[in-house]
């Protein structure tokens, strides 16, 4: 019955990450069976620390993270807990030997957000290594199946993929995190705000970040190289919208990329890498 109730929480751990954001849905679909539900276990756990943070406005936020980190060091070690979610990452953890640096780091993050409104420049590359990053390398640990040398060789890659996608997210929450949460991610936004001149310095610099992430992205193993390349596209995509538009609009509505444009990058995400 146990192995019922596991695959129970790994399903529910894939149930959530569907709800929550159908592009990472897509490409976790994309990455070989075997590893699909480690990566879905992973995104639990995020998703619900950052609900915590972002969303629980009527409850006591601190109270709700310090029992969510509890319960998930329980449920490591007791090897199991009756919270799907912490069910499923706990096994994912120990699956693959993923250091508890990188969850404090997360976890460091997640508390920040609960006090922290405005960023200088070490403290959002701290941020965004906790809330970002270490995301990418504890997948990267599902990638590389534990295999150290090529989790350090990789590594620096992962950091990059990941800081990309956390400061376009950033950008296309803007209006979210400014007038509703009242934060400011990016530190040159704190006395200027957005417009062409500051956007393009950002813009800059995630670019940069994507170049060098495809360097690590071509030498992942073919059982995540196209999961990882659909993200990527889609990333990319989302980034190029975002320069297209204008400042202004940016503070009024969300940028996304449409249905129809994801299956195109998806369709050409598989060409490409059964090309190599």
């Amino acid at each position: 019955m146990e192995k019922l109730f596991n695959q129970i929480s790994f399903e529910t751990s894939k149930m959530v990450t569907k709800q929550y954001s159908t592009s990472f849905a897509i490409g976790v679909r994309c990455l070989d069976e075997s590893i699909r539900d480690a990566i879905y276990s992973i995104y639990g756990f995020v998703r619900f620390a950052d609900e915590i943070v972002d969303t629980f406005h009527e409850h006591d936020k601190e109270f709700l993270l310090d029992n969510y980190e509890k319960c998930y060091y329980e449920a490591l070690r007791h090897g199991i807990s009756l919270n799907p979610i912490l069910n499923s990452f706990q096994q994912t953890v120990k699956a693959y030997s993923i250091e508890d640096d990188l969850i404090q780091s997360f976890l460091k993050s997640m508390r920040s957000d609960l006090k922290k409104k405005k960023f200088d420049e070490q403290e959002i590359n701290e941020y965004i290594y906790g809330s970002a990053e270490v995301v990418g390398l504890m997948c990267l640990k599902v990638f590389v199946k534990g295999n150290k040398e090529y989790y350090d060789e990789l590594k620096p890659y992962a950091m990059r993929l990941g800081a990309a996608f956390q400061k376009i997210n950033f950008l296309r929450d803007l209006q979210h995190d400014t007038e509703e949460l009242c934060r400011t991610y990016f530190p040159i936004l704190k006395n200027q705000p957005l417009n062409k001149k500051t956007k393009d310095i950002i813009l800059q610099d995630i670019y940069k970040d994507y170049e060098q992430a495809m360097i690590g992205i071509k030498r992942l193993p073919n059982e995540s190289k196209l999961g990882v390349y659909t993200a990527y596209l889609y990333y990319l995509k989302l980034t190029e919208m975002i320069e297209k538009t204008n400042p202004d609009e940016l503070m009024k509505k969300r940028i996304s990329v449409p249905n129809h444009q994801k299956l195109f990058l998806l369709c050409r995400a598989y060409i490409t890498t059964k090309l190599n």
